[in-house]
């Protein structure tokens, strides 16, 4: 799982970083509130540990602009500011937890633990858009309407499935190539391009009016085959 660090103190930043990576979570640090924001825009996150007093843009204007972009990342709050109104008004702007400076690392692992537990338990067995259903137990694409499957596996899935949960959106290629091959990945534009083909097949293949669209000098998108982008 993905987490964003978004805090100015970049030993404390550091010290998380490399007691989340010791538990298997792949970390990214931003030691400002204008980087973290466009970092945090992209969506990739599980989960955004959050300091308020930030350069550039403080952590509550950064949570409030992220919710009002429907970015799903979780978000924890870890702030010095430990009045009841700050914590207020971090739930009021939709943080999912709040932890002030000093703490210990133990509890920012146990509530960072919480939070990615919790988001997973909820998962359903399948993503639905439109006409079409992924299986994420089995691995199968189905359109609802007329039953007819196929397989889907392999990047193939972790794209199908990174589209299908952002179906409203234009998404970069470079973010999709963080999302689905990693920071350092090697994979060029003919592979991502490759894969957006054979899933266009698949799609096709099981007859459904979904598609996904490149759009010129930004990226793709997933829309139906009437060529309206959904809003």
């Amino acid at each position: 799982m993905k987490i964003l660090i978004i805090e100015d103190e970049y030993n404390l930043a550091d010290a998380i970083s490399s007691m989340l990576k010791s538990q298997k979570y792949n970390t990214i640090i931003k030691t400002d509130g204008t980087s973290g924001f466009e970092e945090a825009l992209t969506g990739i996150y599980d989960l955004i540990i959050l300091d308020v007093m930030l350069p550039g843009k403080n952590g509550f204007e950064i949570l409030k602009e992220l919710k009002e972009e429907q970015i799903p990342s979780k978000v924890l709050m870890l702030t010095a500011r430990s009045s009841i109104e700050d914590k207020l008004k971090g739930f009021d702007h939709g943080a999912d937890d709040y932890l002030t400076k000093p703490f210990h690392m133990e509890e920012l692992l146990a509530r960072v633990n919480v939070q990615l537990r919790h988001k997973n338990t909820f998962l359903k067995d399948t993503i639905d858009y439109e006409d079409i259903s992924l299986n994420i137990k089995s691995m199968e694409l189905e359109n609802k309407d007329n039953l007819k499957k196929v397989k889907i596996i392999g990047k193939e899935y972790q794209l199908l499935e990174y589209f299908m949960n952002n179906p409203k959106q234009i998404l970069a290629k470079e973010q999709i190539f963080t999302k689905i091959w990693g920071y350092d990945t090697e994979c060029d534009i003919n592979t991502l391009e490759a894969y957006i083909s054979f899933l266009r097949k698949k799609l096709k293949l099981i007859k459904s009016n979904i598609n996904i669209k490149a759009i010129r000098n930004m990226g793709y998108i997933m829309e139906d085959n009437n060529g309206k982008i959904k809003k």
